[in-house]
């Protein structure tokens, strides 16, 4: 299986910000690459039992050099539920997720 990489982008009131960052910095690589639908950047607010929820960016195995420059963790593939996609095409989600659809 393919590596994944995650990265906190702090609550839900300061992560626009390093969302807007990666965004930005992904949409060229994205469109260098030739738009590949298995290059993405997925969110999703967490709380795991905390009093305030934490935004995670979750970095697909073809944006790997993306997560590696935003100082992302390597982690497992996470599962579609609750996730937003931040950055990436709508096929995105049928390329990554074959087994939801």
């Amino acid at each position: 299986m393919d590596t994944w990489y995650t990265k906190s982008l702090g609550d839900g009131m300061t992560a626009s910000m390093p969302s807007k960052k990666i965004k930005n910095v992904f949409l060229r690589s994205f469109h260098a690459g030739g738009i590949p639908p298995e290059m993405a950047v997925f969110t999703r607010l967490e709380s795991d039992g905390r009093l305030h929820c934490e935004v995670m960016a979750y970095f697909s195995p073809a944006a790997k050099e993306l997560a590696k420059a935003f100082d992302a963790q390597s982690c497992d593939r996470p599962s579609r539920m609750g996730l937003d996609l931040l950055a990436g095409d709508e096929h995105s989600w049928s390329a990554l997720f074959p087994e939801l659809d």
